[in-house]
Formats: structure tokens, C-alpha cells, sequence
């Protein structure tokens, strides 16, 4: 049936009336939402308050945090900016395209530019765009990640198609009924592509840490002023310094900002080397993968293949009767030509357009296709395709799932020999079951991508293990995969042996090739990975990789391969090269390492605020830093080196979790400091012998000394880099203490107090040690072992 669609007058007027397939854009992703997600947070709220208390009471000595905190905002604000609109050039590459009927003519219109009553064309492989209804054709639908349920659905005339589902088999022609925000496409993000939401662990922990900051400094900072003013008889002046110095100590507010800006800067970079991430986090993802899980064809083979050859069966009967319209001349051709013209024709008639019968079509000479023919697109499930004509049937397909136990013996030595070589091979079959009977086996191979050795070489010094789990014959498998050097290649499994879910999951830890895998038994290996405590990551290009890629951890899809599979993916390799899985896992291990390694400098100045404030709120005594010293320390001790240290290059795999490792790094040095400064704050006439006036100054060099000393821990094995960083860092905090001491309320100390300080420097850095060997000898261990930049 001939459709005409709709015209351009009546597209420019619906998309007019907003009746676009467009979704809305979440708010965060926007420029203005972008400010907004910066400047009106429940800290700058803080801050603003702080400040404006501080305003009132004259105090603008201790006004040195703001310019901090406007100049993390500006930072955040300015690099997020820079990283969308790279990542929204990159995204322009990404955007489906559909066969459209516009005036009576086909023409290709990007998904988010199709309007209600577009009248498209569907094809194997596409996800539906909107709400539909099926005009013409049959299909095979998956409908699982919207409704949960695996099994292929039947479409025909009549039924009605949910965007976010995609076709397993066959073409249609659907006219659109729902589209934009009123379809299904609106709860795609939420249901399709549910895995892109998924908390991280090491933002999960930074979240947790904010959290529990952000509600106790209003009870803290609230009893520290009360007991300021009602208590101790203080000035609200002096009462609003000392409870702003204890506030502004405890709050993390550049821990986020940084893993924010991590992140960011990974996806620019990976976004140069077209690499699309859906989401940000999936970095960390990857960064934390044990297995690696992919297909043959387009990540060890290029996703190019040929036919090389065609051979006729071991014990060959006379060819079957083609029907009279199909093929001309027949009877003057040898059996083998006989049998070439039948898939010809075959090939020809098959609406298929994957890159095997792509690769058939261009090595058989056209011939006319099948006449009254009911196809049956190629099925993942079943591994074939058939053609049923009035007087017989034509198959073709996996050999194991075609020939009788008896033909599959009869030919298992040519065809092991060629699998055994690397290659594939496709029985060509007709007759009527039971009597099908094969006619022609053809032969297809993909070349080794140049890369390959050394992408897979890259994930073995990184620790992760590779499987290829595959629908081609396990042999075959195994010789491409050991041509690209991956480990254990010569462990594989047929999988049509692993007909229970023991053997499955026993299988899924022993083997590391696995052939003729259907769609559910991919999804199944992934899981029983998981279940042994494995973080799997799955990379795909079709529609029977999305059931597995859905339930890894993370999921990674070929620029090339099928709409349903690049739109339910977290990752997108825009230009199908594999080997930007090893930059991408090393980004992460970057961003991982990095933020985890700087998040102690924070949590170390967090803890020691906290311990504090309790501590005098306990003992009724004033907190003993003034804002502007925090402000300092907060600079020169945490913000320049924690965001130098996280541009560094890191590949260690991290071990254990990140609120785990930050504590036990941070704590000792916060833990010294605060039995040290406080001892000199509350003892400081008997025990310390520093006089009153210089007792602010004198805690503010044990902090910052402590904090040198972590810097150095945290550090650890010495580079140049890192080496650099820490004289950058003790250059700037003692140039501000000599020439901006006013600034930060900093007083000349007497060549007395400044040995005290030192003997008590002395004392906390083996009060930490102390405490390290104690809390974190394991951690310790594992930094002396990362590999230096």
C-alpha cells in the first residue's frame, strides 16, 4: 500500500502547536539550570548567611572566605559550561534518523523533528521514536525495558507500538499517535534507560558526607554562638567570629565541587576522542570494573566482513527445485552455481540489513527475489532466517541449528576447519521439515582490528578480565579472541550446552569464550558474574546485547550498531573504535583516585572543626581559629593541592570504598591536630607557654602543619609533580602568614613561641603516625605501591 504522509504545511503547523517528538530538557542540563546548581546551594546559603552576619557586626577582616567561595562557583559554573557545549556538539553525532513519508516521498528526520501523524518506516534493530500504530508489515517487538517482560511481541496492522521498545525482526509502516512528552518516550529515561541513574559509589559517599555536614553545623554553629553570648558574656561580635570559624571549617564545600569538575574535565576529554557519555558517573563505573564483557564482531573485528568462500555440502543431494520465476536457466548451471543463485535470490528477497547478509549482497550477483515469499528475519533467538515459498521452504543460519544431527556429522570437518581458522560459517538450507536438507555453506570472516593486541594487552595490566560472550560458533570464537591475545582464550563454551541455570553460573566464572549464546543466556552470565561480587561491565551493538547491557553495571554501545542499543547504553563510542575503552577506564581510575586522595584533605579539616566545636561547647570556652585563619588553611592546606593533585594521571585499580579509605587517611591527622590544638588552646599558659595573644596564631601553624603532613602522606610515592604541588602549596601558605598577616588576623610571634610550635608540630606528626599505623596500615601500604604519574 502506497502512503503519502503528511505535507510540509502540515508539519510547519504542528510543530507550531509544540506536537514535536522533542523532549523536555532536564533542567539541570540547561545554562540557566547550570548557574542555578552552582549559586543557590544549602551551603552558599550558609555562606551568605555568614556572611551577612559578619557584615552586621563589622567583622570584614573575616570576610576572606567569600572570595574563596564565589571563585568555586565562578569555576564550576564556567567549567560545566565548557563541558556541555562539547558534549552537546558530540550529542548532534548521536541523534537517530528515520525513514519518514513526507509528500509522498521518503526522506530521513532526526527523531526529536518528527510530529504527530508522521507516517515512518521501522526496521530490525531501531527503537520506536513515539507511540505508533502499525499501518503495514509485521515485526518482532521487544517491549522488556519498558514492561520487564523478554519475550518478542508480534506486531501486525493494526497494533499498537510503545516508544522505547525496539524491533527484533522485520519492517513496518507506522503512523505516529503520541509523541514528546505525552508518549512513552517521556518515562524513557526513568524506564529504558534506568540504568543511567544509578548512584555511584564514590558519589554516593560524597552525598552521604555533605550530608551529614550540612545538618550538623545549624545545632553546632547555633550552640557555639549561644554559649558564646549567653554563656561565656562575649560581644555578638566575638560570638559571631568564633561560632563562623567553626562553621566554615566544617563544611566540605569544595569536595563536590571538585568531583563535579573531574568528571567534567574527563568527559571533555573523552568527548575529543568521540566518546559520548549519556552520564557523567559511568566513568567511575568503569574505572571500578573487574570483567569486561563484549561481542566479536566490531570490538576484536572491525565490524567490516566478507565472504571468502562457499563450499557444497560433504554429502550433497541433488538441489531442490527452485521455484520457475526465481531462477532462470537453472538446469544449465552446476550444483554449486545452483545452489549460489538460490541464496541469491534468497538474499535478495530477505529484508535483513545487518552486516552479514550486507556482506552476502555484495558478493552474489543480483538475481531476481522470490515471488509471493513470507519472510522471517534473521532471529537471534532461533540463530536463522527462513523463507517459505508455495512448494518449499529456504534457510539460513547457524549450522548447529539447521542440519540434523546427522548432516551436522557428515560436514563437522570442514566446517571446524574453517572455524578452527578463525572464520564463520552459514548453512543455506531448503526443504520442508523434516526433510530440509543443506545446500550451500558459505564462509564470512572480519579482520583483526590493528589495535586489538594492544587495546587487550592495555586491560590485562589493568587488572580486567576479558570474555567474549558471542551468537557465532564457540571455535571460531576462540581462535579470533586468541589472535588478539586475550587471556584464556582457549577456554570456550557452546552455550547451547548450558541448558540450566547451575551450569550457567558455573560456566559464567570458568570459561572465557562463549558461542551461540542466545539474548536471555548473555543477560544470565552477567548476572551470575555479579552475583559472585564481580563489577561487570557489557559492550554491544545489536538488539540481542540490550536484556545483558541493561543489567551491568555498565554498558557501552557502538556508534554504529542499532538505535536501541546506543540509546539504552551509559556510554556511546561514537566512531565504534574499542580501543577508547582502555582512555575511558583510565579516566575514571584518574577521576577515582584523585578525588579519593583529595577528599582526605577535606574530611581532615571537617573532622577536626567538628571535634572542636563539640569540644568547646563542652568545655564553655571560645573555638580558638578566627574565619579569616580557616580561610587560609582552607586555601594553601586543601583547595590549591586537592585540585593540582586531581589533574594527575593515575591508573591504580582502587581497592576497598571511599568513604573507608578517606576516613582512615584523614582521620589521624584530624585526631592529632585536635588533641594538640586544643591542649594549647585550653592549656596553653601551663602547658604550652605561649602567651594569650599569640594563641590563635600559634594553632593556625599546628593546623597547617598537619596539614603539610597529610598532603605528604597522601602523596606518596614522590613524583616531580607531587613534589612541586607541596612546595607550591607551603610557599603560599608562609609568603600570606609574613606578608598578609592583618589580612588573616595572623600576629608576630616570638622566636619562643615559634620552637614551641615546632616541638608540638614534632609531637603531632608521631601522635599521627601513631594513629596511622593503628587505623590505616593497609591504606598506607596501597599508597606506596601506586604507580607515580
Amino acid at each position: 500500500m502506497t502512503y503519502q504522509g503528511l505535507n510540509t504545511e502540515e508539519v510547519r503547523a504542528l510543530a507550531a502547536q509544540g506536537k514535536t517528538n522533542r523532549l523536555p530538557e532536564k533542567a539541570g542540563m540547561t545554562v540557566p539550570g547550570i548557574i542555578a546548581s552552582h549559586v543557590f546551594t544549602y551551603f552558599n546559603a550558609i555562606f551568605a548567611l555568614l556572611a551577612l552576619l559578619l557584615i552586621l557586626t563589622g567583622s570584614f577582616r573575616s570576610l576572606t572566605f567569600l572570595p574563596v567561595v564565589i571563585a568555586n562557583t565562578l569555576i564550576g559554573i564556567i567549567q560545566q559550561l565548557r563541558s556541555k557545549k562539547v558534549l552537546d556538539e558530540l550529542a548532534l553525532l548521536d541523534v537517530s534518523e528515520y525513514l519518514c513519508l513526507r509528500d509522498g516521498a521518503e526522506v530521513k528526520v532526526p527523531s526529536d523533528q518528527l510530529v504527530l501523524g508522521d507516517v515512518i518506516r521501522l526496521s530490525i534493530g531501531q527503537q520506536i521514536p513515539a507511540d505508533a500504530v502499525v499501518l503495514d508489515g509485521e515485526a518482532g517487538v521487544n517491549e522488556s525495558l519498558l514492561t520487564g517482560e523478554e519475550d518478542e511481541v508480534e506486531k501486525k496492522a493494526g497494533s499498537e507500538l510503545k516508544s522505547g521498545s525496539f524491533l527484533t525482526a522485520g519492517t513496518v509502516t507506522a503512523r505516529l499517535t503520541r509523541v514528546g512528552a505525552e508518549s512513552y518516550a517521556a518515562q524513557l529515561t526513568a524506564k529504558a534507560k534506568e540504568i543511567k541513574d544509578r548512584t555511584s559509589e564514590m558519589i554516593r559517599d560524597i552525598e552521604t558526607v555533605i550530608r551529614v555536614a550540612g545538618i550538623a553545623i545549624i545545632p553546632v554553629g547555633g550552640l557555639l554562638l549561644w554559649q558564646a553570648v549567653a554563656v561565656n558574656h562575649l560581644g555578638w561580635k566575638e560570638g559571631i567570629n568564633s561560632m563562623v570559624g567553626a562553621v566554615i571549617g566544617m563544611i566540605p564545600e569544595g569536595m563536590y565541587l571538585l568531583m563535579t569538575m573531574a568528571l567534567a574535565l574527563s568527559a571533555m576529554r573523552l568527548a575529543r576522542e568521540k566518546v559520548l557519555l549519556h552520564d557523567m558517573r559511568s566513568i567511575e563505573t568503569l574505572a571500578r570494573v573487574d570483567v569486561l564483557c563484549l561481542d566479536k564482531t566490531g570490538t576484536i573485528t572491525s565490524p567490516e566482513m566478507n565472504v571468502s568462500e562457499t563450499f557444497l555440502p560433504a554429502q550433497k543431494s541433488d538441489p531442490l527445485s527452485p521455484e520457475p520465476a526465481a531462477v532462470e536457466a537453472v538446469t544449465d548451471l552446476t550444483a554449486k552455481e545452483q545452489a549460489e543463485a538460490l541464496l541469491s535470490s534468497y538474499i535478495r528477497t530477505m529484508t535483513d540489513s545487518n552486516i552479514t547478509m550486507e556482506a552476502l549482497r555484495a558478493y552474489f550477483p543480483a538475481r531476481e527475489p522470490f515471488e509471493d515469499a513470507a519472510v522471517q528475519p534473521f532471529n537471534s533467538r532461533k540463530k536463522y532466517s527462513q523463507i517459505d515459498l508455495a512448494e518449499t521452504s529456504y534457510r539460513l543460519g547457524a549450522p548447529e541449528y539447521l542440519l540434523s544431527p546427522e548432516q551436522l556429522e557428515e560436514n563437522r570437518e570442514n566446517i571446524e576447519r574453517r572455524a578452527a581458522a578463525g572464520q564463520r560459517v552459514m548453512a543455506f538450507t531448503g526443504g520442508r521439515e523434516p526433510d530440509s536438507r543443506p545446500l550451500l555453506f558459505v564462509v564470512l570472516q572480519n579482520r583483526i582490528r590493528e589495535n586489538a593486541k594492544e587495546t587487550f594487552a592495555g586491560f590485562a595490566a589493568q587488572g580486567v578480565t576479558v570474555k567474549v560472550i558471542s551468537g557465532d560458533n564457540p571455535m571460531t570464537v576462540s581462535r579470533v579472541a586468541a589472535e588478539a591475545d586475550i587471556a584464556n582464550a582457549d577456554r570456550y563454551v557452546d552455550a547451547t550446552t548450558l541448558d540450566t541455570e547451575e551450569k550457567l553460573k558455573e560456566a559464567a566464572l570458568k570459561y572465557t569464550v562463549f558461542g551461540r549464546v542466545s539474548p536471555e543466556q548473555k543477560k544470565g552470565l552477567i548476572l551470575a558474574m555479579k552475583e559472585k561480587g564481580l563489577k561487570v561491565a557489557m559492550s554491544g551493538d545489536g538488539v540481542n546485547d540490550i536484556l545483558a547491557m541493561k543489567e551491568a553495571d555498565c554498558s557501552v554501545a557502538m556508534g554504529g550498531g542499532s538505535d536501541a542499543a546506543r540509546q539504552a547504553a551509559q556510554v556511546v563510542l561514537l566512531d565504534s573504535d574499542f580501543s577508547h575503552m582502555r582512555q575511558i577506564v583510565s579516566e575514571g581510575r584518574r577521576d577515582i583516585n584523585n578525588i579519593t586522595r583529595s577528599a582526605t584533605l577535606f574530611l581532615y579539616k571537617n573532622i577536626f572543626s567538628l571535634l572542636t566545636a563539640l569540644f568547646a561547647i563542652l568545655l564553655t570556652i571560645a573555638y580558638p581559629l578566627r574565619p579569616a585563619q580557616v580561610s587560609l588553611i582552607s586555601g594553601f592546606n586543601i583547595g590549591i593541592p586537592a585540585f593540582l593533585l586531581a589533574l594527575e594521571p593515575n591508573e591504580r585499580k582502587q581497592q576497598g570504598h571511599f568513604i573507608q579509605n578517606t576516613l582512615l587517611r584523614s582521620l589521624p591527622a584530624a585526631l592529632s591536630a585536635f588533641f594538640v590544638i586544643n591542649a594549647v588552646a585550653f592549656f596553653s599558659d601551663r602547658l604550652a607557654a605561649i602567651p594569650r595573644e599569640e594563641v590563635g596564631t600559634a594553632c593556625t601553624y599546628l593546623l597547617a602543619m598537619a596539614g603539610f603532613f597529610i598532603l605528604f602522606s597522601i602523596s606518596r610515592p614522590l613524583n616531580k609533580y607531587r613534589v612541586a604541588v607541596i612546595v607550591l602549596s607551603m610557599a603560599g601558605f608562609f609568603l600570606c602568614t609574613v606578608v598578609l598577616n592583618d589580612l588573616f588576623e595572623l600576629v608576630r610571634v616570638s622566636g619562643r613561641t615559634l620552637l614551641k610550635c615546632l616541638e608540638l608540630a614534632a609531637s603531632e606528626y608521631l601522635l599521627m603516625k601513631g594513629l596511622t599505623l593503628v587505623m590505616g596500615k593497609k591504606i598506607l601500604k596501597q599508597d606506596r605501591t601506586s604507580s607515580p604519574a
